[in-house]
C-alpha cells in the first residue's frame, strides 16, 4: 500500500494543499494528529483531509481546541491560538475531532501523535527514549508526530539507532523495526521552513521523507489578519 504519512498540519491550509499536490494519488493518508492549532484554517484543513481515504489520530492541539486538555502547559502564544481555534471550529469539525482515537494499528504499523507510551504528550527526540518504546507496540513500526522534526529510529541489538531523515532516494527499511516521524506540514521546527511529510510503501518497505515549498508569506498575512500571535507566524519563515 502506498501511503502519505502527514502530521502537525496545524491549520496551515496552504502548506497542506501543496503537500497534497505533491503526494498525488495514494491509497490512503495516515494523519498523526494536530490538524488544528496555530494557523488560520482549522475547518478547511480537516475538510481537505476528509477528501482523501484516510485514518487519523488525535493530537494535543486537537484536544486543546475541544477543551479536552488544559492549555496551562502551553506557552502564551500556543494557548492564545488554541482559544482562537476553539472559537472558530464549526460543529462538523468539532464532531470529527471528538471522534479521533489516541492510536490506530494499520498494515502492521502503530499510529500515535506523541508516543506509544503517551500518545498525546511525549516528545520522542533521543535514542534512549526510542529504545524504551520498541517493546510498547506490535508489528513493523510506529509512526509518531508532535516534535515537528522528521526522524527515523531503528531498533538494533544494542537498543536504538538514529538515522535522521533521508531526502531523495527512499530508505529501504528491510527487517528492522522502526519509529518514524514524518515532520510537520504546518510548522516545521528543524530549520527548514518547507512543509514536511513522508511517503510509505508498506508492501515494499520503502520510506521517503519529502519537503515541499509553499507560499509562506500568504499564510503569514492571513495569520496576522486573524489576530493570531506574532511569534507563530514569524517562525514559519525560518522553520523553528
Amino acid at each position: 500500500m502506498r501511503v502519505a504519512v502527514v502530521s502537525d498540519i496545524h491549520s496551515n491550509l496552504t502548506a497542506f494543499r501543496a503537500v497534497a499536490a505533491d503526494f498525488g494519488e495514494v491509497e490512503e493518508v495516515w494523519c498523526l494528529g494536530d490538524l488544528v492549532g496555530y494557523g488560520p484554517d482549522p475547518n478547511e484543513c480537516v475538510a481537505l483531509l476528509r477528501e482523501h481515504p484516510h485514518v487519523c489520530v488525535a493530537g494535543n492541539h486537537d484536544w486543546a481546541a475541544l477543551g479536552k486538555v488544559t492549555t496551562d502547559v502551553f506557552n502564551v502564544a500556543a494557548a492564545s491560538a488554541a482559544w482562537w481555534t476553539a472559537a472558530h471550529l464549526t460543529e462538523e469539525t468539532k464532531e470529527y475531532l471528538l471522534g479521533l482515537p489516541l492510536e490506530i494499528d494499520r498494515e502492521g504499523w502503530r499510529l500515535v501523535h506523541g508516543s506509544p507510551r503517551d500518545p498525546i504528550w511525549e516528545y520522542v527526540l533521543e535514542e534512549s527514549q526510542a529504545e524504551e518504546l520498541f517493546s510498547l507496540f506490535p508489528g513493523r513500526g510506529c509512526l509518531i508526530g508532535h516534535t515537528h522534526i522528521p526522524h527515523v529510529f531503528v531498533e538494533t541489538p544494542d537498543g536504538a539507532e538514529y538515522l535522521g531523515p533521508e531526502y531523495g532516494d527512499p530508505l529501504t527499511l528491510e527487517e528492522s523495526r522502526v519509529i518514524v516521524n514524518p515532520g510537520s506540514i504546518g510548522q516545521p521546527r528543524d530549520g527548514d521552513p518547507r512543509a514536511c511529510y513522508a511517503l510509505l510503501d508498506t508492501t515494499a518497505g520503502l520510506l521517503e521523507h519529502r519537503r515541499v515549498a509553499y507560499d509562506i508569506e500568504e499564510v503569514q498575512a492571513r495569520m496576522q489578519a486573524a489576530g493570531l500571535p506574532k511569534p507563530l507566524w514569524q517562525r514559519l519563515s525560518y522553520g523553528m
